[in-house]
């Protein structure tokens, strides 16, 4: 397992106690971004305990802490989110999305328009110009587009009830070798 891995097997089940969800997890040199969702939406006071939560549980793992000093900043996914993984595209569904490419690959390397489908090997965009069939092996980076549009339209309009970036907390911590 890499780090990431032994990271999340430490950092799901915190999350899980703290009442959120595990988004997703990055690994940076310095660096430890825990993604948290839950149903509804998350206020600051659940993004502190999440935080408290998987602080302590990287503190009591000990050998799975990531090397040296680094900061440990948990956040919400926000509402252009970011698609890193199958479950965060299946999580898109119907929802437009923005991709780029990985340099190589077939047709234009920017692709923006409603996620279609899924599927174990990648996903389906429908664009103005046709349905685009992207690997997930083909896709350097996704996210998801807001229609801030509607949501400036007013009360009752599509974004109405989007969700919204909890700012992140971010603690600094040294650890021992």
């Amino acid at each position: 397992m890499g780090i990431e891995e032994d990271l999340e097997s430490v950092v799901a089940p915190a999350c899980t106690a703290s009442g959120v969800e595990l988004f997703d997890l990055e690994w940076r040199p310095g660096v430890v971004k825990v993604t948290v969702d839950r149903s509804g939406g998350i206020d600051l006071d659940a993004l502190a305990e999440a935080s408290r939560a998987v602080s302590a549980a990287l503190d009591a793992a000990g050998d799975l802490e990531p090397p040296g000093r680094y900061e440990l900043e948990v956040t919400t996914p926000g509402v252009e989110r970011r698609l890193r993984r199958p479950a965060h595209f299946a999580g898109a569904l119907g929802e437009r999305v923005a991709v780029r490419t990985v340099p190589g690959t077939a047709g234009d390397r920017r692709v923006e328009g409603a996620l279609v489908s899924t599927e174990e090997s990648g996903v389906l965009v429908s664009t103005p110009s046709g349905d685009r069939r992207l690997a997930f092996a083909d896709i350097e980076r996704a996210h998801t587009v807001y229609d801030w549009r509607a949501a400036l339209a007013g009360p009752g309009g599509p974004g109405a009830a989007g969700r919204g970036q909890t700012t992140a907390t971010t603690r600094e911590r040294a650890t021992t070798s």
